[in-house]
């Protein structure tokens, strides 16, 4: 049975750290491809002469090393075997927990289980690899595969077969899904403060032929997008 990576990312996804948007994403990717398009990415930067051990991701995003971004956002959509879903939330401000009677932190794992599920199949195992980012981290992986498994009865494990934190700066894939995510975070903010980001938003949009602030079709594989709108429950 072939085995389905899901490097899976957030971005300003606590209630109240300042941000608007919130943004949940998953770059999918075969695990028979993931290391030829590791080499890809390393001969990318060899390119642009930035070191194989140098994590790229959004916050780095400047003039300086524009060409290198756009080349990988382009890397990303000539590579059939990538896919990359997201879930938005463009504004925070809006969410009325109470109407739902739900904690900020049980709204976090819905979100997460409506950016995913539609990935999942009975015909692939998958390893869902999340970024460790903090003293919760191992206890949001366990809760995160009990939500997951149980949305498709899936108790043995035969499914969602992992569920692991690694450090993204060690892995080249989770990159990618840093970038895209960011972009998103960007565009559903309505900001243009970086020239270079935006170039890079804009490059995403050229190549989806999406605007990335509405949800697409179902069916979307390329660049799948589901913006959440307050006053519905996940």
């Amino acid at each position: 049975m072939a085995v389905v990576n899901l490097y899976c990312d957030e971005s300003c996804h606590l209630q109240n750290d300042g941000q608007v948007a919130m943004v949940l994403g998953a770059l999918i990717c075969p695990e028979a491809r993931r290391k030829s398009i590791a080499r890809k990415i390393k001969d990318l930067k060899q390119k642009h002469a930035i070191g194989a051990a140098v994590e790229v991701k959004w916050g780095k995003v400047s003039p300086a090393k524009l060409p290198f971004y756009l080349e990988l956002v382009d890397l990303f959509f000539a590579t059939p075997e990538l896919r990359f879903r997201a879930l938005v939330v463009p504004d925070k401000s809006k969410l009325n927990h109470a109407a739902f009677n739900q904690t900020h932190d049980e709204f976090y794992y819905k979100l997460w289980y409506q950016t995913l599920v539609t990935l999942l199949s009975r015909s692939e195992r998958f390893h869902v690899y999340l970024d460790k980012k903090d003293t919760r981290s191992e206890a949001r992986a366990r809760k995160l595969c009990e939500v997951l498994g149980n949305s498709r009865l899936d108790f043995k494990g035969e499914i969602v077969a992992r569920v692991q934190h690694v450090h993204s700066h060690e892995v080249p894939l989770f990159q990618i899904a840093d970038l895209l995510i960011g972009a998103i975070s960007y565009a559903n903010r309505g900001i243009a403060t970086s020239a270079a980001k935006t170039a890079v938003v804009e490059r995403i949009k050229a190549n989806s032929r999406l605007q990335l602030t509405h949800t697409t079709l179902l069916r979307e594989e390329k660049l799948n997008l589901l913006v959440w709108r307050a006053g519905v429950a996940p």
